[in-house]
């Protein structure tokens, strides 16, 4: 390096470490527009510039006692700027609580609550065990998307040498990925071909190796997803470790950093533009594996046209009938990024192995099975246990007697038919074969055997009593022959949660509409702005509310509206009908489908009842899917004369959630969570576990029914897991979810909100919600993903 070239960030800390104030200066010179577009995602105004001055200071403060970072100062300064405003946050609430700078350090970024568990993702470990400069480099070239020149002065390089430091940084990546893979217990054959996995990628194995590596990964698919991944690492940087440093908001802030940065700021700017076509695979737990989606049209080339296929259903659970096993579809071939000279690899497609078959049985049948509770198993609540099995071998297995295991507390759903409108409860199995009856501790399910390549799923409605201890969760074994295979649910009864009141899978999707049945005075001054979401008077909590009637039924006191639209060629499976009103007692609605003239009395099976800042409200439920069945292609639905209260604060309204089939959708699975939570005030943050739903990093619909959110009350937020979501209607704010919006157009609809996000699932499969200043209840959640039988 010449004399004159400009001094590296880990040159500049060492001389602020020996007194050089003049050298804080220039760090300050190189990131302070860096930390203004990391603050302005986080606050506003005059308090920017505010934020961006403590950061530095803090830094600046732990750099002369010896502290803070070495050299990867740009991470380090992002992760104190989001502490900064966190702290300054909690210090304003409640003046008891502080912040300890000491305890911030850039080897444990500071992990936002709605991306808990994103720094338990095999990627982030991997990343936040290399060296200081290697994390550096990867941060500015990779995450940020600069440019060698741009990044050169920040490390004291030329531009060739940035490279040449990237190069081996992502290659120490590589190496770090595979070695948390390599754990205890994988099978010697693994080992030895993720022990070569690096050099595959780089084409630095001989032919004879990586014929080998190709036949192995053909037929093992935990080391095919590795392979997928290690193959092309850049992305799990830009999807992980830029939210993990930079928060949920990572994409506003390489935005503002590019507008900031000018002709320079290209290279973040492409990186936002891509973040949104990524795949979140990266965000799998370790040893899940990387599930690619081939598209529809693609899927109709290849294999002809497909038959519309129904699940079966029984009651409030439905899977697909033995036909419905899709005819596994090759997958494109991979090409992982390389550098000039060097040798493409293929990624070969998916091939799963079975990690429990001896080798004499590789030719013959092979299964894995897994069990679940679909959401949450939660104390004094009906809930959705579901075990999926799958012959990955070549020939079909002898009969299948499935033993399943229930937690203490925990016992199946008898069957049991009650009233109109009121929900169905089957007997477990049944369906796709199955045949179940109870045991001592669980039930014994059998089914003929299974075809090679084939799967099935077996859904148990199970009721969870008051007393269950929480702890480990149900079990499973499968008998077949001289086969044997076990599983344990990872999760087991807990206090809180939302469980599934309806699970499936096939080609289906999920809707859900609704409306409201209050609304200001037509007469008052200003009521008719606030129905157009105009003015400020957007809060039920500012109006006397009265009833809605907008039908032209004469007996009707309150009635509103919505239209349904169901794919073409779809099917509804399963309908739920949800209704809310202030007041502690819940009672029958009116509902009208369409084609009928007169209205259905439709009487809850379960009402809860929750306490609000201003009072009891209820939450009805009712299955409604007899009604619903011969609704092939939409309509308007009317509903009418919920138990309610007018006046001031008050709400009413309700919320039809669907499970449809479309045959345009890949394979997939849905699942309807009860909630009946509320969040806000005490408890700001509630999250749902979404256990049973896989892959974890698939695309994911989610139809969200909510009660009392307000329009101008902001920082109610929605998260699966990969950071704050945008709702498709209303405001389309994603700090401020539950304003009062059902669908993609319409007006306010007071206290009732109908949100459809989507994204796809972390790392750990949940839903997240979090209001900071309004007081909701969360009523339901519709949940649809693309998953591979």
């Amino acid at each position: 390096m010449s004399a004159d070239a400009p001094q590296s960030d880990a040159d500049l800390l060492r001389a602020v470490r020996a007194g050089n104030a003049a050298a804080y200066g220039e760090l300050y010179e190189r990131h302070v527009t860096a930390a203004r577009a990391m603050a302005r995602q986080l606050v506003r105004g005059v308090e920017v510039e505010d934020v961006v001055a403590e950061a530095f200071t803090k830094i600046l403060d732990l750099v002369c006692r010896g502290g803070g970072p070495e050299s990867a100062f740009r991470t380090y300064l992002l992760t104190i700027v989001r502490r900064t405003v966190h702290d300054r946050t909690r210090i304003a609430s409640s003046p008891a609580v502080t912040g300890e700078i000491e305890r911030y350090d850039p080897t444990a970024p500071f992990v936002d609550p709605t991306l808990a568990g994103l720094d338990r993702s095999p990627i982030a470990r991997a990343y936040l065990s290399l060296p200081e400069r290697w994390r550096a480099v990867l941060w500015h070239t990779e995450v940020e998307r600069g440019g060698p020149a741009q990044v050169a002065p920040l490390l004291g390089l030329s531009a060739n040498g940035v490279a040449a430091l990237s190069y081996r940084a992502r290659e120490g990546l590589r190496q770090a990925y595979l070695r948390s893979h390599a754990r205890p217990g994988v099978l010697p054959e693994c080992r030895t071909v993720l022990g070569r996995l690096g050099h595959y990628v780089r084409g630095g194995l001989s032919r004879r190796d990586a014929r080998t590596v190709d036949e192995h990964v053909d037929s093992c698919q935990e080391c095919h997803g590795v392979l997928v991944e290690v193959a092309d690492v850049e992305r799990g940087l830009r999807v992980v470790v830029g939210p993990l440093i930079a928060g949920p908001l990572f994409s506003g802030y390489v935005l503002a950093l590019a507008k900031a940065s000018g002709p320079g700021g290209a290279g973040p700017l492409r990186a936002v533009r891509r973040l949104g076509r990524m795949p979140r695979r990266w965000l799998v737990g370790a040893g899940a594996v990387v599930l690619l989606v081939v598209a529809a049209a693609t899927v109709r080339a290849l294999s002809g046209p497909e038959p519309v296929d129904r699940p079966a259903t029984l009651g409030p659970v439905a899977v697909p009938p033995p036909s419905v096993d899709p005819v596994p579809v090759p997958l494109p071939t991979g090409r992982p990024s390389r550098v000039p000279g060097e040798r493409a690899s293929r990624v070969p497609p998916p091939v799963a192995i079975d990690r429990q078959s001896t080798p004499a049985e590789v030719a013959e049948a092979r299964l894995r099975v897994t069990i679940d509770p679909i959401g949450s198993l939660v104390r004094a609540r009906p809930g959705i246990v579901g075990v999926r099995l799958r012959n990955y071998g070549k020939a079909a297995s002898d009969e299948l007697a499935a033993r399943v295991g229930l937690p203490p507390g925990v016992s199946l759903v008898p069957h049991v038919r009650s009233g109109p409108g009121a929900s169905v409860s089957g007997p477990a199995g049944t369906v796709d074969g199955w045949e179940c009856r109870p045991s001592e501790r669980g039930a014994r399910c059998v089914r003929r055997g299974l075809a090679a390549g084939r799967s099935t799923a077996l859904y148990l409605r199970v009721l969870v009593s008051g007393a269950a201890p929480q702890g480990a969760g149900p079990t499973v074994r499968v008998d077949a022959g001289r086969l044997r295979v076990r599983a344990r649910a990872a999760s087991g009864v807990r206090a809180t949660g939302a469980p599934a009141r309806f699970a499936t899978e096939g080609k289906v999707s999920v809707r859900a509409i609704g409306n409201t049945l209050l609304t200001c005075p037509d007469d008052l001054e200003g009521c008719p702005e606030a129905r157009r979401r105009e003015g400020e008077q957007r809060d039920n909590d500012l109006w006397h509310m009265t009833a809605l009637d907008r039908d032209d039924h004469p007996f009707t006191d309150s009635s509103s509206e919505a239209v349904l639209s169901v794919p073409r060629g779809g099917q509804v499976v399963w309908a739920g009908l949800y209704w809310s009103a202030a007041g502690a007692e819940g009672g029958p609605i009116r509902l009208r489908p369409p084609g009928l003239r007169g209205y259905v009395t439709v009487r809850p099976s379960e009402v809860k009842v929750r306490e609000l800042p201003l009072g009891p409200v209820y939450q009805a439920f009712a299955d409604v899917t007899a009604l619903a069945a011969d609704v092939r292609a939409g309509g308007t639905w009317w509903a009418a004369d919920a138990p309610m209260e007018e006046g001031v604060a008050r709400h009413a309204g309700w919320s039809l959630v669907l499970v449809v089939t479309d045959p345009a959708e890949p394979y997939g699975q849905a699942v309807v969570l009860d909630g009946g939570t509320v969040v806000g005030g005490r408890v700001r943050r509630a999250h749902f576990p979404l256990h049973g739903l896989r892959p974890a990093a698939a695309p994911a619909r989610v139809e969200l029914v909510t009660w009392e959110g307000d329009a101008d009350l902001r920082g109610d937020r929605v998260s699966l897991g990969s950071g704050a979501l945008t709702p498709s209607g209303g405001e389309r704010d994603a700090s401020n979810v539950f304003d009062g919006s059902v669908g993609r157009g319409g007006g306010l609809t007071f206290g009732v909100d109908v949100d459809t996000v989507s994204a796809e699932l972390g790392v750990d499969p949940g839903l997240t919600i979090t209001s900071d200043k309004d007081v909701v209840l969360f009523g339901a959640a519709a949940v649809s993903v693309r998953s591979r039988p």
